[in-house]
């Protein structure tokens, strides 16, 4: 028995040594971790202080616009920066939500470039769907996006003078509008009966120019898309009605459309073949 007992506290002495071994290696192990990290770091930090990671001109970012690159001077019309200035202390968020407040700016994506050091900046236009003008004007005014968001003309060719303008053009104040142009707009977009102007300047009847001629829709309503099928279906008039002798068309209730011509009114139910 003193023979076996021996033998155990020699083992377990042996146990501790090596116990104590692996701690001392895991410690020396997570000091040399620590050293390679420390080590690390500080290299990157003086990488990153060196002056070749600065922004010195505009010449150092680019703009694209899908594959177009913006040329300068529509960029700093849109991004106005101080030079010089440290790369890695631009916040590319701040300058996209800058760029965002821009009425031709819809989205826009900010990235740091490490070579050559600079800024890569994609942004997407808002494309412009209607001319927006007063009665009172006699040139165009402001565009109009599908949002309701209204973009200066002048800022809009800047950004893309190649791009033609829209042919439908909207007529009255914004602010009687703008709240109701996104459901709208796509309603209108959609009219195999080409639009040309909307005159918007009495909200309780709104009126179109198609190449039907005039068709008063009334105030704003549910019944719009009803009311653009039922336009679509009147082509079969030109057999019917002499065109030059139509006033407008009334489409306030789809259901029961009208025709006022110059010698009176007709109720294009009973024209129907």
């Amino acid at each position: 028995m003193a023979g076996i007992v021996s033998v155990s506290q020699k083992d377990l002495a042996q146990r501790r040594k090596k116990i104590r071994r692996q701690q001392q290696m895991k410690i020396i192990q997570a000091l040399w971790r620590t050293a390679a990290l420390s080590g690390l770091a500080g290299g990157l930090l003086w990488v990153a202080l060196q002056p070749i990671w600065v922004l010195n001109t505009p010449k150092q970012i680019v703009i694209k616009s899908g594959d177009q690159v913006l040329s300068p001077s529509v960029m700093q019309s849109l991004l106005v920066m101080s030079y010089p200035q440290s790369l890695w202390r631009i916040q590319p968020n701040a300058i996209a939500n800058s760029l965002k407040q821009q009425p031709t700016i819809a989205e826009a994506t900010v990235n740091r470039r490490l070579f050559p050091p600079g800024l890569t900046i994609e942004v997407q236009e808002r494309l412009a769907v209607a001319i927006a003008q007063s009665p009172q004007q006699k040139s165009p005014g402001d565009l109009l996006d599908a949002s309701g968001i209204l973009i200066p003309l002048d800022k809009y060719k800047l950004l893309n003078p190649s791009r033609q303008l829209p042919t439908l053009k909207i007529i009255g104040s914004p602010e009687q509008y703008r709240s109701a142009w996104s459901q709208v707009y796509p309603v209108l977009s959609q009219s195999s009966v080409k639009i040309t102007e909307i005159d918007w300047q009495d909200p309780t009847n709104i009126i179109l120019t198609t190449e039907l001629g005039d068709v008063h829709l009334g105030a704003v309503s549910s019944k719009l898309t009803e009311q653009i099928k039922v336009l679509a279906q009147m082509r079969y008039l030109s057999a019917k009605i002499d065109f030059s002798q139509i006033q407008y068309i009334d489409l306030k209730n789809p259901v029961s459309p009208l025709v006022q011509l110059n010698q009176g009114s007709q109720n294009l139910n009973s024209q129907k073949p």
